[in-house]
């Protein structure tokens, strides 16, 4: 495959340049296995409907047929569970989780990984998402088997981080 460079030029990055080298949605790292592609989660509803709605030349014009959007400002019922499950950007921020090349976080990062950028920082998220699987346990040790219903706040989350948590 021959490598695509991508142009970023957008509200948070301007000339961010980097390269597609793998095939969408395809050579993930062996241990990352996310049960929901990028565009199955805007369909849901996550991140209040305002995560990316100002990027949408950088990806598949098909990930945002059928999302739940809301340009103006975080619209928590349009997730899936209708609850708040987001923490602000300033708060990632200083907890030093953010990284200059990708600015909105995790999800960012995962929507360019999954398009086929490979990075430096694919360990360190790798790892963060692995790290959510806490939650997995949670929801198991809590609640009946796809009670929907219960720990809502918990089962956004993990739909933030391209788990299923409707199948817990």
């Amino acid at each position: 495959m021959k490598p695509k460079e991508v142009v970023v030029n957008d509200s948070m990055q301007r000339g961010y340049r980097y390269f597609l080298t793998q095939p969408v949605g395809r050579n993930f790292h062996p241990g990352f296995r996310p049960q929901l592609t990028p565009r199955k989660m805007l369909a849901l509803g996550v991140f209040g409907g305002k995560y990316m709605t100002d990027c949408r030349d950088e990806f598949p014009a098909s990930w945002f047929q059928g999302a739940k959007l809301s340009p103006a400002r975080r619209a928590p019922p349009l997730n899936f569970f209708g609850v708040d499950a987001s923490k602000p950007l300033a708060y990632w921020k200083a907890k030093g989780w953010i990284r200059p090349e990708d600015p909105r976080g995790w999800f960012q990062w995962y929507c360019r990984y999954y398009m086929g950028r490979r990075c430096e920082d694919d360990d360190r998220q790798i790892k963060r998402w692995i790290a959510m699987r806490r939650h997995i346990a949670q929801l198991e040790k809590h609640c009946a088997p796809q009670d929907l219903s219960c720990r809502p706040k918990q089962r956004q989350s993990l739909l933030h981080w391209a788990y299923d948590s409707r199948k817990i």
